[in-house]
């Protein structure tokens, strides 16, 4: 089978994308959310604005700081983030919990602005970047790290105000939430078959 030093077996017998059997805390980040279709504009800001973080950083070290980053961020609400000011930049630059960096903080409340202010919502812009479905690919080598479709998403965000999102980081957050699906053909994960239901419908 091409690519099958990709996927890994583990102890449950499940083949799953190498990266996933990686640590124990990527299991069930691999098997319940990356990859899976994920809509809502304070979901999707969280997963923009951990992204963001993550640049230059491992993926780990900002899971393991996720709720961390949750409790210091509000929830990742958008209009409460938007609201913040100097004395909340203080209070996040002092938290040992998060990536304490100065523009990746300033960033993130310019980005909740920026989103507060979308006419139509965040989810819905991010969305229409979203490619049509493709078979998976045979081996991890295969899988881009960006994609016309991140850079054109990256581009608008940016005109729009956004800041800390190019084309890399843009096509990370839209393998994450399930924009596109770049687990490994062979992987338990099933592929998604239809579009996700929007929260609240």
């Amino acid at each position: 089978m091409s690519g099958v030093t990709d996927l890994m077996i583990g102890a449950d017998g499940l083949a799953r994308c190498a990266w996933g059997s990686s640590t124990p805390e990527y299991i069930p980040y691999h098997d319940t959310e990356w990859g899976r279709p994920l809509r809502g504009d304070d979901a999707l800001f969280e997963r923009l604005s951990l992204e963001a973080f993550q640049s230059g950083l491992s993926w780990i070290t900002i899971l393991r700081k996720r709720e961390s980053f949750r409790r210091a961020f509000a929830g990742f609400h958008i209009e409460t983030v938007a609201r913040f000011g100097e004395q909340d930049v203080a209070r996040l630059m002092a938290d040992a919990g998060i990536v304490r960096n100065r523009m990746k903080i300033d960033a993130t409340l310019q980005n909740a602005r920026a989103a507060a202010d979308l006419e139509g919502g965040l989810s819905d812009l991010l969305w229409s970047y979203a490619p049509p479905p493709r078979p998976r690919r045979p081996a991890a080598g295969e899988v881009p790290a960006v994609t016309p479709e991140s850079t054109a998403m990256a581009k608008d965000l940016k005109k729009r105000g956004f800041r800390f999102v190019g084309p890399t980081t843009a096509y990370a957050l839209m393998q994450a939430t399930g924009m596109v699906d770049d687990h490994i053909e062979g992987c338990h994960v099933p592929q998604r078959t239809a579009e996700p239901v929007p929260p609240g419908t």
